[in-house]
């Protein structure tokens, strides 16, 4: 109570409140995934997965962690013809394993708990607007389906949804209630899916089952109406989605990763990340995928490429103080590939302590010239809540 009296209004209480949840429950979340590992009680993302559609679209809740990743390009349709930049993403965090899931009354007694991060970039008025939700979902205010079929909602969060439609499309409704932004918009696809990694398993640390599930649409037709400035616009352009779940921690000798989803103007994509060593070394479990105009895909190890941050264009954040390498060299020899990634905006970081870690927007240049996001963790402090993503 001492604390809360130094924060007098009601909206910076809900601040105060929201941020110490979230911090207990990341640190739940760690200390009861290391018991749990140990007994067993959690799946483990090993090689030998066969994918199945609808249901893995939906929650896979014997895994610790899961998400939902959207992000992508935006056009104003009409008037000033604006662009933007957007990313959503549900998370669910696993707080009690399935073997101890015994039948409870107390609805304060969760499987689960629910967060998500909307932002959006306006890249014409150089504003960067982001946000977070977080719900245990004890009231059914959160929560993720398991198994479901066309027009179900696959997870929602408070005011927010994402609902599946026909032909493996999505409807996501997300809301920033502090700067009243609002993105309603449906994602088709407009390429099959891939799946990353190798048999079914993508590899983030040495050892069986340090590795998650991981698939991706690389190029869906985005539409809808993105509320800004007090001004509701039809938008439409281009996104990409990723799908993950897993159990498994970083390894204890990893700081971070450095990933990359780019689109490129010939009708093929590359999504390729590097995990980062405590000494700043890539680690070898590192990888890629090329997929080309027709939706072919070709799995990339990390002795096939090359990411190297360039000198030029750090950017210096004033709120976490990390230092982000923000243009980066990338080069595939054997497909011809050699390109630079550049910021369309410098200020894109999502500072919310004790998560911190840049993503946006980035233009591509080169062999290849098209459009992107990348992400970049680790710079900023602790990430161990995302520690089982890409």
């Amino acid at each position: 109570m001492a604390l809360l009296s130094r924060f007098p209004s009601p909206a910076s209480r809900t601040i105060l409140v929201r941020s110490i949840f979230c911090v207990v429950c990341c640190f739940v979340g760690v200390f009861a995934l290391r018991a749990q590992d140990q007994a067993g009680g959690w799946k483990r993302a090993l090689p030998g997965k066969k994918y199945s559609f609808p249901r893995d679209h939906f929650d896979h809740p014997d895994f610790k962690t899961e998400w939902w990743y959207f992000t992508g390009h935006l056009h104003e349709s009409g008037g000033k013809g604006r662009d933007f930049g957007f990313q959503v993403t549900f998370f669910r965090q696993g707080v009690r394993a399935p073997e101890a899931r015994a039948e409870v009354s107390s609805r304060f007694v969760q499987d689960h708990f629910y967060f998500g991060h909307f932002a959006v970039s306006d890249l014409t008025d150089n504003r960067f607007y982001y946000t977070q939700e977080i719900s245990r979902g004890a009231f059914d205010e959160a929560g993720a389906v398991a198994e479901g079929d066309v027009g179900d909602r696959i997870v929602w969060l408070n005011s927010w949804s994402l609902t599946l439609n026909e032909n493996d499309g999505f409807h996501s409704i997300t809301h920033n209630k502090k700067d009243g932004v609002i993105l309603d918009m449906k994602i088709v696809p407009q390429k099959p899916l891939v799946f990353h990694g190798e048999d079914g398993a993508s590899q983030k640390a040495a050892g069986l089952g340090n590795a998650s599930h991981y698939y991706s649409c690389s190029r869906m037709l985005a539409t809808g109406k993105l509320t800004i400035g007090g001004e509701k616009v039809s938008v439409a352009g281009e996104a990409w989605l990723d799908r993950e779940w897993a159990t498994n921690q970083l390894a204890a000798d990893q700081a971070g990763w450095d990933w990359f989803s780019l689109q490129f103007k010939d009708g093929s994509e590359l999504m390729i990340y590097q995990m980062r060593k405590d000494d700043g070394t890539a680690d070898p479990v590192s990888s890629g995928t090329w997929i080309d105009p027709a939706g072919n895909s070709t799995h990339l190890s990390s002795d096939t490429f090359t990411l190297s941050p360039q000198k030029t264009g750090v950017w210096n954040s004033a709120e976490s103080g990390a230092h982000y390498p923000l243009r980066w060299k990338i080069a595939v020899p054997s497909l011809g590939i050699d390109v630079m990634t550049a910021e369309r905006m410098q200020s894109q970081e999502l500072y919310l302590p004790p998560l911190t870690y840049w993503e946006g927007a980035v233009g591509v240049t080169g062999t290849h010239e098209g459009q992107g996001y990348m992400e970049l963790t680790g710079y900023g402090g602790t990430i161990s809540p995302l520690s089982s993503s890409r």
